[in-house]
C-alpha cells in the first residue's frame, strides 16, 4: 500500500519551447511540422502551400532571433504595399502579378508569425490583439483597393458592377470578425487560454480542402494575376465574390448550432 499519498502526473508544458535558435533550420522546420495545427477546414493553398512557407519563414525567423511582433509587422508591410498597389496601378500584367506576390509574401509571414510563437513557447495577448488586428484592416482593405482600381480604370457598362468589390468587402470582414468570435467562444467553453498553442488534430479531406479554395485568401491573391484582362477579372471576381456567400451562409448556420451548444 502507498502511504505517501497520490503520485503526481506531470503532463507536458504546453508553452515550453519547441527549439533553440541554435538548433538547425531542420530540426526547427521538423520541430514545427510535428505540432502543426489542424488542416481541417483549411482550404487548399493555406493546407499545402502557405503554412509550409509559413513554417520555413518562422524557422528563418526563429534562428535570426526575431519576434512574433516583428514578423507580423513585416507581414503587415509586404499586404499594405499590395493593396495599395492594387487601387494605385494602372492594371497590367506586371502590376497584377506584382500585387499577387506582395499579398502572397504577406500572407506566408502571417502564417509565420503564429508559428514562431510557438516555438518560443507560446504567444502574448499583445501579440494576439495585434495580428488580430493586421487581418482586420487587411479584410477591410483589400476589397476596397479592387473597388478603387475598377472606378479608375475599368470601362464598366454600369457603375452597379461598383458594388461587387463592396460586398464583398463586407463578406470578408464579418467572416472574419464572425471565424474569431466562434473560434473565442470555444476556448472559453473548454476554459482554455486565448493564447494557448491550439490543437492538433485529424488532417481535413482533401476533397473539402478543394471545395473551400474559393473563400483562400491566397487563392484570391493569385486571381489578381488575372487583373489586365478586365472582363476575365470581373467575371471570376465577382463568382468568388457570390461562393463566398454561400459558404458564409453555410458556416454561419453550423457555427451558431455549435455555439448554441456551449457551456
Amino acid at each position: 500500500m502507498n502511504d505517501q499519498g497520490p503520485v503526481a502526473v506531470k503532463t507536458p508544458d504546453p508553452y515550453r519551447p519547441l527549439a533553440q535558435p541554435t538548433d538547425s533550420y531542420g530540426e526547427i522546420v521538423a520541430a514545427l511540422a510535428a505540432v502543426q495545427k489542424s488542416n481541417r477546414g483549411a482550404p487548399g493553398y493555406a493546407r499545402w502551400v502557405n503554412r509550409k512557407l509559413g513554417r520555413r519563414c518562422a524557422a528563418l525567423a526563429f534562428r535570426w532571433r526575431r519576434t512574433p511582433n516583428q514578423v507580423t509587422a513585416v507581414s503587415a508591410l509586404f499586404t499594405a504595399v499590395g493593396v495599395v498597389f492594387l487601387a494605385v496601378l494602372r492594371p497590367a500584367w506586371w502590376s497584377g502579378a506584382l500585387v499577387a506576390l506582395l499579398l502572397l509574401i504577406g500572407f506566408a509571414l502571417d502564417a509565420a508569425d503564429g508559428q514562431l510563437a510557438r516555438l518560443r513557447g507560446g504567444g502574448s495577448p499583445a501579440g494576439e490583439w495585434l495580428d488580430h488586428v493586421v487581418d482586420a484592416v487587411k479584410c477591410a482593405t483589400l476589397h476596397l483597393a479592387v473597388l478603387i482600381c475598377w472606378y479608375r480604370y475599368f470601362d464598366l457598362r454600369s457603375a452597379a458592377w461598383l458594388l461587387i468589390p463592396i460586398a464583398f468587402a463586407v463578406q470578408s470582414s464579418v467572416f472574419y470578425f464572425t471565424i474569431m468570435l466562434t473560434e473565442q467562444l470555444r476556448r472559453n467553453a473548454r476554459g482554455l487560454d486565448p493564447t494557448s498553442p491550439p490543437r492538433t488534430l485529424e488532417a481535413a479531406p482533401v476533397l473539402r480542402s478543394i471545395i473551400v479554395l474559393p473563400a483562400d485568401y491566397g487563392f484570391i491573391a493569385l486571381t489578381f494575376i488575372l487583373i489586365p484582362w478586365h472582363a476575365v477579372f470581373v467575371v471570376v471576381y465577382t463568382a468568388l465574390m457570390i461562393a463566398n456567400y454561400v459558404f458564409s451562409v453555410g458556416a454561419f448556420r453550423r457555427w451558431y448550432r455549435e455555439v448554441a451548444n456551449l457551456r
